[in-house]
């Protein structure tokens, strides 16, 4: 065998040592949750049933890591102001530091009150439905990451609780109407995203980039944008991540926001000033002012979601736990400090094996993505989650995050779209002109400020005795000159997945809840 077949056989054999060595780490990580879990409640006759249930928490867990996470730092990814290690890191840090500072000591057993406590006959029952539940949802999450689309990990657990509440106690233990807000949530989470993301795009266009001295625009517009980035920042983590162990209403958290925004203010401002004076004076290097505060983005998004989401990971488990060691059945359940470090560190493991992917699916594969793209769609994950709390919608955030992206996206191609047919009729007007001045003029028009250029297509008007473009002929010239920026195939498998999270994680829920049921009753 020569050396090119070697290395052909050494390159084939690498991705299978990868995905053996992920495997490996996963599979201790579940054996160390049974070795610990083995000495918890050893008195109690449902034991064995905690030891299970600890170690589908902690495959729930993984699951959440590998796949919620990538909305938090997908987008700083994509925009490469961070690297993908990098990204890993800050998110495993926050991430574990949000779910162990501000995850709380108290979860709701029924997750969004989906279904009737009262109907459930006795606490074994309890118990084999939140492990139906748990394992159902880790298994949709596990089988969306695989093929690459991010989903709520929230709707997962809320479609296993249902599936395996109907399974044991019939159609009535469902809240329909609650079910109705939470399925209207696939809609108003990503449009609210979307449209936020794009609206602060826009704006930035707007303010800086479509402005003859970029800088100093920037250097006015870019420490007000930091300033309300930290304000919805603050009001978002007192409202989100803090709610666990802090309660305070919206009023309150905006004030405090305000002056938390107030001093980065006047911190931010000379230092943008010094730097923008650095930089030359176009797009790329106004791009360069948003790396720090998508870094900061990134850390307090991770913070935000460790401590609110991780008790999609360890709610049911803390739910069997108090079931097992107190023998009754609870709406409100304490989280040990065992459990919720099995949510922290399964989270932290399953972002560190298989998060890349889906951060890359975030970051790069629906829409191309720079520093203020990522910069709008943080905003909008942060302004949605404050707006949509206070009029009670049910919104989650990785649709918000996901519709963010494709908000900006669709709006690069609506100003894309614009631009062309704005040159088209410019050469229309040129048509029998020498080549080399319509070029010149093309040009002069693509460095001109948005203010210049409608300027330049009145005077352009004004001076020519040629008839504009009817509308059928401008219909035309779009779809000829259309240029898609968004993949369709992502956002078709996307909102697929999306849309049969709830069904897909409870008719399973409901099967793996008659499977123990079978095995148990003697």
């Amino acid at each position: 065998m020569d050396i090119s077949n070697l290395n052909d056989l050494e390159a084939a054999s690498a991705h299978g040592r990868k995905e053996l060595f992920r495997i490996g780490t996963a599979l201790l990580f579940i054996v160390g949750i049974m070795l610990f879990t083995s000495r918890v409640g050893i008195n109690s006759p449902d034991h064995i049933m905690l030891v299970v249930a600890a170690m589908i928490g902690g495959y729930m867990a993984m699951n959440i890591g590998a796949n919620d996470v990538a909305n938090n730092v997908g987008p700083a990814v994509g925009s490469k102001a961070l690297t993908m290690t990098g990204a890993i890191i800050i998110a495993i840090i926050f991430e574990a530091s949000g779910a162990l500072i501000a995850g709380g000591d108290v979860v709701s057993t029924i997750k969004k009150g989906i279904i009737d406590p009262s109907l459930i006959p006795n606490s074994e029952t309890f118990i084999w439905l939140m492990m139906a539940a748990l394992l159902a949802g880790a298994i949709w999450l596990n089988l969306a990451t695989i093929a690459g689309a991010p989903v709520s990990t929230t709707h997962s657990i809320v479609g296993g609780i249902l599936g395996a509440g109907i399974a044991a106690g019939g159609w009535d233990i469902a809240n329909w109407p609650q079910l109705g807000s939470i399925a209207a949530s696939w809609v108003i989470s990503p449009v609210l995203g979307g449209i936020i993301a794009a609206s602060f795009l826009f704006l930035i266009k707007r303010t800086i980039t479509y402005q003859d001295d970029m800088i100093s625009s920037a250097k006015r517009v870019v420490p007000l944008l930091v300033l309300f980035m930290a304000w919805a920042f603050s009001a978002y983590l007192m409202m989100k991540g803090f709610k666990n162990i802090w309660k305070v209403d919206l009023v309150t958290a905006l004030l405090i926001a305000a002056v938390v925004a107030a001093v980065v203010y006047v911190i931010v401002r000379p230092l943008v000033d010094r730097a923008a004076d650095r930089l030359k004076n176009d797009k790329d290097s106004v791009n360069s002012l948003f790396t720090v505060p998508l870094i900061f983005a990134a850390a307090l998004l991770s913070f935000a979601h460790g401590g609110n989401d991780v008790a999609n990971a360890v709610g049911p488990l803390a739910a069997i736990n108090d079931a097992v060691t107190s023998g009754g059945l609870a709406t409100k359940a304490s989280i040990p400090l065992w459990v919720m470090l099995i949510g922290a560190v399964g989270i932290a493991i399953g972002l560190a094996l298989y998060g890349p992917k889906l951060i890359r699916t975030v970051g790069s594969e629906i829409t191309e993505l720079d520093k203020m793209r990522a910069f709008c769609i943080a905003m909008a994950a942060a302004i949605t989650v404050i707006i949509a709390s206070q009029l009670g919608l049910p919104v989650s955030s990785t649709h918000i995050a996901v519709g963010g992206v494709f908000g900006v996206g669709f709006l690069r191609e609506f100003l894309k779209a614009s631009y062309t047919e704005m040159t088209i009729e410019i050469m229309h007007h040129h048509e029998n002109d020498n080549p080399i001045d319509v070029a010149s003029y093309l040009s002069e028009f693509g460095k001109a400020s948005i203010k210049t250029k409608g300027e330049m297509l009145r005077q352009l008007k004004k001076s020519s005795d040629k008839e504009h473009l009817s509308k059928e002929e401008r219909k035309e010239l779009r779809k000829v000159y259309k240029l898609e920026l968004v993949k369709r195939s992502a956002l078709l498998k996307i909102a697929a997945a999306w849309v049969i999270t709830v069904p897909a994680s409870g008719v399973m829920a409901a099967i793996i809840y008659f499977t123990i049921r079978g095995m148990m009753l003697p």
